[in-house]
């Protein structure tokens, strides 16, 4: 090493005055931004080693953390996860169990209301066949179930027993292409026969042109079958149209729209009366009409006249039929066939005033031609054209 330093002296003296030079401008020169470039320099050669480092320590830590200090944490979580998953199955059960008591609850308060001794049953299977509708439930003949006995729900008739064994039954849904029933109306006017087509949707047939049927009429169960007992809510007519030579009827039955898992078999069948139906539409609240005439200034009764119901002219005719009916102690709707209607020629003119009591005055016609007031052609000549 020594012979090599001599034999290189000069070069290497060199060398070091350069380098020693160029150390000098570093720290007297700066770049464009105000840095001295020793700075620059220093920076740039410490730069790679300090990220390797960096990069070393918080591999160092992370390892440590992950591997070390977080693995009962890790350990933890797994068990949180897996009693996050036992409670979601537990909740799911109880949604269940309470579903089934609800059901069971509302077929217990069916059977106590509905005059026909029925059975309870759940279903077990569904037929597998993609042509028949049928189901199977758990009662069969060892607890009295026979062929041909009808099957309800709370919501609507559901299908018979199509066949019955010592355990179990199979039963016809009523959207069988083969199940048939006997259908009316509430008001018992509209009678038809209820056919499955394999789809959700039923048809009723034989409802003649002249009958009065609509879409969102409630069918019931007419008893004429002598399968369902009358009265049964059947479904909802969905649609209507003219056929040859019966209507086209579809009905959406009832009876399955809340699922199959309990039913009812009716063992004896008693005929029961229909309930009323509500109404198809809700009733709208009209506010009366403001005091006042069309301009907005309040009108002011003439004097010996009485101020006007509120509402329109129908409803102050209303009012004034209803004061005289009530002045002649009748009733509206409870009349029987051949009673004596309410006498409308003792209305007063100019309508009823509070607390009517009837004057025996008719009534004066709004507009009344020259006939009507009596100014007829002279005597002794016919009317001429």
């Amino acid at each position: 090493m020594e012979s090599f330093l001599n034999r290189y002296r000069n070069i290497t003296v060199l060398l070091l005055v350069i380098f020693a030079q160029l150390v000098l401008l570093a720290f007297q020169v700066k770049n464009d931004q105000d840095v001295r470039f020793i700075r620059v320099w220093t920076v740039t050669a410490v730069s790679p080693l300090a990220r390797i480092v960096e990069g070393l320590r918080g591999s160092g830590i992370g390892f440590v953390r992950n591997y070390i200090q977080l693995h009962d944490a890790d350990a933890q979580n797994r068990r949180l996860q897996a009693e996050v998953d036992r409670l979601r199955i537990e909740n799911i059960f109880l949604k269940n169990e309470l579903n089934t008591a609800d059901r069971a609850r509302a077929l217990q308060i069916f059977q106590q209301r509905t005059p026909s001794k029925t059975l309870a049953a759940s279903v077990i299977s569904t037929g597998l066949g993609t042509s028949r509708k049928v189901i199977y439930v758990d009662r069969g003949t060892v607890s009295g179930v026979m062929r041909g006995m009808a099957v309800v729900t709370p919501d609507g008739i559901l299908g018979k027993v199509d066949a019955a064994y010592p355990t179990a039954s199979e039963v016809l849904l009523v959207t069988d292409p083969e199940f048939a029933a006997g259908v009316m109306t509430a008001d018992a006017l509209v009678h038809g026969t209820l056919h499955g087509q394999g789809s959700p949707v039923c048809k009723v047939d034989y409802i003649g042109l002249e009958d009065k049927l609509a879409p969102g009429d409630q069918l019931y169960t007419s008893g004429d079958d002598r399968i369902f007992p009358r009265g049964f809510p059947v479904g909802v007519v969905k649609s209507v149209s003219p056929g040859q030579p019966f209507k086209d009827v579809t009905v959406e039955p009832s009876g399955p729209a809340r699922g199959l898992e309990d039913v009812l078999i009716i063992l004896e069948g008693a005929h029961q009366e229909i309930p009323t139906t509500p109404t198809a539409t809700e009733p709208v609240y009209v506010a009366p009409a403001p005091p006042g005439n069309s301009a907005g200034t309040p009108a002011t009764p003439s004097p010996g006249t009485a101020a006007a119901a509120p509402g329109t002219e129908a409803d102050r005719l209303r009012s004034l039929y209803k004061a005289v009916g009530e002045e002649q102690q009748h009733t509206y709707g409870e009349g029987l066939p051949g009673s004596k209607p309410p006498d409308f020629t003792k209305i007063p003119v100019g309508g009823a005033p509070p607390g009517f009591k009837g004057t025996g005055a008719p009534v004066a016609p709004p507009s009344a031609s020259p006939m009507q007031k009596g100014t007829g052609p002279p005597a002794g000549g016919p009317l001429r054209q």
